[in-house]
């Protein structure tokens, strides 16, 4: 288990929830733009949200937004030490910078003192595009986390510990090594995710495979999913790796047959209704929705609720593995909705 680090009023590691993490892709500058994005962070669930700070008068941007979110906003702050302590000083609640970028031990204890005074954590984010010449020559998972740990102890020599680190790469399989590597050799918390992903679709499946074998391993500490695009999209492809791999069990599960030519009913509009319907459940339930009554009795048996067709336009519904009672295939929905609502007590 990893150390725990406090994030204004998060707490992550130490056996914590797992927290999503996104970042805005506005212009810094425009403040209206950026709060109306990291409203909308917020409203999808986001913890965590990151903004790119790269000048000063990007941070004084910034200052119109600080403690206008219940959820930590993160500065990215890349070379400029300056920057990094203007950010603890002006109410960011963390900041992302890697110490060996910014000059002197002097540069870095500013950084360092203004982080410890006003409670800030930092996150040392290594990617495969920023590696370190030094690290040349070694298997790429290997270079990532030695160029992690390299930040972090000089981070340790001014006595900071209240460090998160990310190792991330385009490549799945060097991301899941390099953290395998890092899980083993320290006690940070780790924000997990794969770098550069892509697109929605294609970076969606790539995070999934990277994030989701991390956490079925018990790494990960804090998570996103880098997409190219609206960043809400990140949030809820996050919060889904999270509940498949079982990290996350405090929603309404659908599973549905992928349907042959047994299936008698428009399967696919009522599972697409029911997922509407039942977004915003914060309670675990599992209702299956079956195509015929070759594999559905099995399938609703371990649901809560469920639904099988037995063709005629007629389907049995389930509750607890037990047929309670024969339907009407347009009426599947409604009586759905209705099982779920009574155990969630709406």
């Amino acid at each position: 288990m990893s150390n725990s680090v406090k994030i204004k009023n998060l707490t992550i590691g130490g056996g914590n929830k797992i927290a999503v993490q996104s970042m805005t892709n506005t212009d810094t500058l425009d403040t209206q733009a950026t709060f109306a994005q990291l409203e909308s962070l917020q409203a999808a669930g986001c913890d965590i949200a990151r903004i790119a700070v790269s000048s000063a008068d990007e941070m004084e941007a910034c200052k119109g937004l600080i403690g206008r979110f219940e959820m930590p906003l993160v500065a990215d702050i890349q070379f400029d030490y300056r920057l990094a302590v203007a950010a603890c000083e002006i109410g960011f609640d963390k900041i992302r910078f890697n110490p060996g970028n910014i000059g002197s031990a002097q540069n870095v204890k500013r950084v360092v003192d203004a982080a410890r005074a006003n409670a800030v954590p930092i996150r040392v984010g290594v990617n495969t595009g920023s590696l370190e010449k030094q690290f040349e020559g070694l298997p790429p998972a290997e270079a990532l986390a030695e160029s992690a740990l390299k930040h972090v102890r000089i981070l340790e020599e001014q006595g900071f510990y209240d460090t998160v680190i990310s190792v991330k790469s385009s490549d799945v399989k060097t991301t899941v090594n390099a953290y395998r590597l890092l899980h083993e050799r320290v006690e940070y918390p780790l924000h997990i995710g794969v770098t550069e992903s892509g697109s929605e679709l294609r970076g969606t499946v790539r995070s999934a495979a990277g994030i989701g074998a991390l956490l079925i391993d018990g790494i990960g500490d804090t998570v996103r999913v880098s997409l190219s695009g609206d960043p809400v999209k990140e949030v809820e492809a996050a919060r889904m790796i999270l509940q498949e791999c079982g990290v996350d069990k405090d929603y309404c599960e659908i599973i549905s047959c992928p349907t042959c030519s047994r299936c008698k009913y428009d399967l696919k509009s009522a599972v697409d209704a029911l997922k509407r319907e039942t977004a915003d459940i914060k309670t675990r339930v599992k209702v299956a929705v079956m195509g015929c009554v070759v594999n559905g009795p099995g399938e609703a048996k371990d649901a809560d609720f469920g639904v099988a067709g037995g063709g005629g336009g007629k389907a049995a519904l389930f509750a607890d593995g037990k047929i309670i009672k024969t339907i009407e295939t347009d009426q599947i929905v409604p009586e759905l909705l209705r099982l779920i609502h009574g155990k969630i007590g709406r």
